[in-house]
């Protein structure tokens, strides 16, 4: 299936109401495996590789959250209208289940009211989406990594030193951005600079949060401001578990699952 000019990787199993799940940057589908073994049992589970990751292709520049949803909601209308043997009745109301950057995409979907789908329940598993405060000397290394850039970048330099950018990259930028192709370093600097938390009061989805207590990523502290702004909805904290908590805690995690949607 090609969307928004990029192949998708996707697979779907089980029957029943639709379950789309949304996995974090850098990662795949196949993070999602036990998850969507326990989903299966009641729900058809639609899980893809965004673009970039896993198998599927990197979009054709840098995307914004908005190029992001746009590309997610055409890929579930596309999936809707699939006419495989058993396509995807997305008639009903849907269920999104989003971990990290997939939980950024799931908020914004949960809140667009021009989408040709509705999304009844909203599962957050230590999701991105709140601006962390940034320190001092935060702003300061920022501004270093981006006069180096800049330094290295000017022709005579590169051309002297055509190793020194990519040292400087893989020195003082994240572990995702220095993994990242050029395209997608861009779509990163775009989305995590993104403040979702405007949106969270408009959130009506009946919504779980899940988080590892440990998190380092996007700290539980993350997961109480959504709490808070998200009417309705509850946080379970998952003890010992980190940014992957739905791995690091997986039968806590499944049985706390299972609750909410309620199976078995």
């Amino acid at each position: 299936m090609v969307v928004d000019g990029v192949r998708v990787h996707y697979e779907v199993q089980g029957t029943g109401p639709v379950v789309v799940l949304l996995h974090g940057w850098g990662s795949n589908l196949t993070l999602f495996d036990p998850v969507a073994q326990i989903l299966a049992t009641k729900y058809r589970v639609v899980r893809l590789d965004f673009p970039g990751c896993g198998t599927s292709s990197e979009p054709s520049q840098p995307w914004g959250m908005d190029e992001y949803v746009h590309f997610t909601a055409g890929f579930i209308s596309a999936i809707c209208r699939d006419g495989s043997a058993e396509p995807v009745d997305c008639a009903q109301p849907i269920i999104v289940l989003g971990h990290s950057h997939g939980g950024r995409v799931a908020i914004r979907l949960a809140t667009d009211p021009g989408l040709p789908f509705t999304v009844a329940k909203m599962i957050l598993v230590d999701s991105a989406g709140i601006l962390p405060h940034r320190s001092l000397s935060y702003h300061l290394r920022v501004r270093s990594y981006k006069l180096g850039k800049a330094v290295l970048k000017w022709k005579p330099v590169a051309a002297a030193f055509p190793e020194a950018l990519a040292s400087l990259q893989s020195t003082m930028g994240s572990t995702d951005y220095a993994a990242a192709s050029p395209v997608m370093r861009g779509s990163l600097v775009k989305v995590v600079n993104t403040d979702l938390q405007p949106l969270l009061p408009l959130v009506r989805a009946e919504t779980l949060l899940i988080w590892g207590e440990l998190d380092a990523e996007t700290p539980v502290s993350d997961g109480r401001i959504m709490e808070q702004a998200i009417p309705g909805s509850g946080l379970v904290v998952l003890p010992g578990a980190g940014h992957y908590s739905f791995l690091d805690q997986a039968y806590t995690f499944g049985k706390v699952l299972e609750s909410f949607l309620q199976i078995g």
